[in-house]
């Protein structure tokens, strides 16, 4: 029998970026060096909400998450001796998404690239940001005429390049099941394609050419069958959508094409060496199946949960991809799955649950309709407590976390100090710096860029009107304006948007039935409240800084209002001088701080000071989030009542510890609850 010639791999990458351009660009290189075949960039939180490395809001969180790209020298020596015509480079970007292509296309130029070759990905998803991730800027309106323009741009102009990834990622990562990250992701096509369509931008017959360059983004968690089935189920969908509404004929155009990154909500704190099976079953879910692989993949490290991965984590996630594209069989035969009654019959589920729930928010409106009228993120705040709950209680079961706890000591984790990767505190003057050093010295040689102001006139006069907004946001690039320039001359326009929390609409998910967990804490909440002559004891959950992934504050939001708390919660993106006003203002009993992005050191004290200097050093301050335990210790001495990271899974626990420290603030005795006590109504 003749072998059959094995299929070409996917496109194999690392999510990475941190610190300045300089250090991302060696990484980069570094990696492509050891058989990556991709980049994927990782900017950092100020870049992806449009601000410059000296805003107030940026403080603290320059280079965490990802690289800082200020200006057109940034993108060039991110890029510098990286041949950006024969890369396929994917960019997770949203709100500033135009902004950084501009930047990318001005160095591809400069590079002498032929732009009509270029290939890569902008994210370039505003609704999942809305909901789940928080890096949104504009309104919907103009953020949608945004991607309307940069689809528009790039099919014309860069043929080969995907100006968007409707991203359902985020959304498993905020609580989505497979039906609901299907249905708005799908929503989401709808609305942008919708939008393209209407503008004029591209004539109706090379409507195809918009499609065909229409990628998703999505997420594989650790329900291997369903997963799969999912990705079945999503192609099915988008080629009925693009035929039957779209009108397209053509296959090619109609192909689902998808990139994946493996779930990063799944991995644990606990045992973390366990989130290497896990990360491997998760790719294992998009690769198996022929029919539905994905066209790119890039898996998270195993001490993700714990902090930043280091080099070597991530050279070990990019060694499991090739291990299974080029040690096994995988990539010689047909799809394995197809003919199997059992997976037909899930996706047929799945297929029809999905376009119940696509008539659903179409008839609301579309996609940006749903995300207005609060629908879409009151549904995911509800299922993740949903989630959240079933772990409590036992039902989902994760190893090392609420089942098989007894573990070795692990020598992964011996010294955590060193187990992940640290970003230089210092880091964030350096780059401060060096954007001074830019805006002083870019009308001089060998830069002799025309005056920015300029060109922040004529994309403001472009936002007024209705043209397209690309060109005047190249000119700003060649020009030398700033990302906070350039987002601050649309903000002037445009105005910002505070997305819907979704907590007060979420029903509750964790009864209190008497006996409960639940039911003791609400007792202690109602004899606290008692005690100190109060109504009800009031709670203010804050999201210091520019991190956006509210998922946890919003749990801790619902199960405290669940556990009869008047729970005040303003949202992500505050100053900590805005988090003590609000505190001050609302005469709350305790503040809670949630940061993912290690901005804790230098937010957190600034909330505790300002309290002190305010005059309520006796409000608590508990914080909760991605903290090494260095950093947990350190937050303590300067005032912290306690720290909660992922491995305190226990929600109910965690509000019952918050009571805790507020009775301990306010020199009552400790209050022992038993099941026998008399639970309130």
């Amino acid at each position: 029998m003749t072998e059959r010639q094995k299929d070409r791999p996917w496109l194999m990458r690392t999510y990475a970026g941190h610190s300045t351009a300089e250090a991302s660009n060696e990484l980069y290189r570094r990696n492509l060096a050891k058989g990556q075949t991709g980049l994927s960039v990782a900017f950092d939180l100020p870049t992806q909400t449009g601000y410059d490395p000296d805003h107030i809001l940026a403080r603290g969180e320059v280079g965490r998450v990802g690289v800082p790209v200020s200006h057109l020298g940034d993108m060039r020596r991110l890029f510098q001796d990286i041949p950006l015509e024969q890369m396929n480079t994917s960019m997770t970007i949203n709100a500033t998404a135009m902004w950084l292509l501009a930047l990318y296309q001005v160095v591809a130029e400069e590079q002498g690239a032929d732009i009509t070759k270029l290939q890569g990905t902008t994210q370039n998803d505003i609704v999942k940001e809305y909901l789940s991730r928080g890096t949104h800027v504009f309104p919907p309106g103009p953020s949608l005429r945004l991607t309307t323009d940069m689809i528009a741009y790039t099919v014309n102009n860069i043929p080969k390049w995907n100006p968007i990834n409707i991203c359902s990622y985020h959304l498993q990562e905020a609580g989505a099941t497979p039906v609901q990250e299907i249905s708005y992701a799908m929503s989401t096509a709808i609305a942008v394609l919708d939008a393209v369509r209407d503008s004029g931008q591209v004539p109706e017959e090379r409507f195809g050419e918009v499609v065909a360059r229409i990628s998703f983004f999505v997420n594989a968690g650790v329900r291997f069958i369903e997963e799969m089935c999912k990705m079945r189920a999503f192609g099915r969908i988008w080629d009925k959508v693009t035929r039957e509404r779209y009108g397209i004929e053509n296959d090619k155009q109609r192909r689902f094409r998808y990139g994946v990154q493996v779930n990063s909500l799944g991995l644990t704190e606990a045992q973390p060496e366990n989130n290497v099976q896990r990360i491997v079953l998760e790719m294992l879910a998009v690769t198996l199946s022929k029919d539905a692989r994905a066209r790119a993949v890039q898996l998270p490290a195993w001490n993700e949960a714990l902090g930043l991965p280091r080099p070597w984590d991530q050279q070990w996630s990019l060694r499991i991809q090739q291990v299974l594209a080029h040690e096994s069989d995988l990539l010689e035969y047909e799809d394995i799955f197809a003919g199997s009654h059992v997976i037909e019959a899930k996706v047929d589920a799945l297929v029809e649950e999905c376009l119940a729930e696509i008539d659903r928010i179409q008839e609301m409106g579309g996609a940006m309709a749903a995300v207005e009228s609060g629908y879409l993120k009151s549904q995911l705040v509800s299922s993740h407590a949903e989630r959240r709950a079933r772990i409590e209680a036992g039902d989902d079961k994760i190893v090392g976390v609420n089942i098989f706890q007894t573990t070795e000591e692990n020598p992964l984790t011996a010294d955590l100090d060193t187990a992940i990767m640290t970003v230089d505190p210092a880091v964030e003057a350096r780059v401060v710096g060096s954007m001074k050093d830019w805006r002083d010295s870019r009308y001089q040689p060998p830069f002799n860029h025309p005056r920015p102001c300029k060109a922040l006139e004529k994309l403001k006069e472009a936002a007024q009107g209705t043209g397209n907004l690309m060109e005047a946001t190249l000119e700003c690039a060649r020009a030398g304006v700033t990302t906070g320039e350039w987002a601050g001359a649309l903000r002037e326009v445009f105005g910002e948007f505070r997305a819907p929390t979704g907590v007060s609409s979420a029903p509750v998910a964790v009864t209190a039935e008497e006996g409960t967990p639940m039911a003791l804490v609400r007792e202690k909440v109602a004899r606290t409240a008692d005690e100190l002559g109060a109504g009800r004891l009031r709670l203010l959950v804050g999201k210091p800084g520019l991190d956006g992934h509210s998922n946890g504050a919003e749990q801790i939001a619902v199960r405290a209002r669940d556990a009869g708390f008047e729970v005040v919660y303003q949202g992500i993106r505050l100053t900590p001088e805005q988090i003590v006003n609000a505190a001050l203002a609302e005469d709350v009993h305790c503040v809670g701080l949630s940061i993912l992005s290690g901005s804790h050191a230098a937010l957190v004290p600034d909330v505790l000071d300002r309290l002190r200097e305010a005059g309520a050093p006796d409000i608590p301050v508990i914080v909760g989030g991605i903290i090494p335990n260095a950093d947990a210790a350190e937050l303590k001495r300067a005032g912290v009542a306690a720290v909660f990271t992922p491995k305190d899974f226990g929600i109910t626990e965690i509000i019952g510890r918050i009571v805790d420290e507020i009775r301990r603030a306010n020199k009552l005795r400790p209050l022992e609850v038993t099941a026998s006590s008399e639970v309130p109504a």
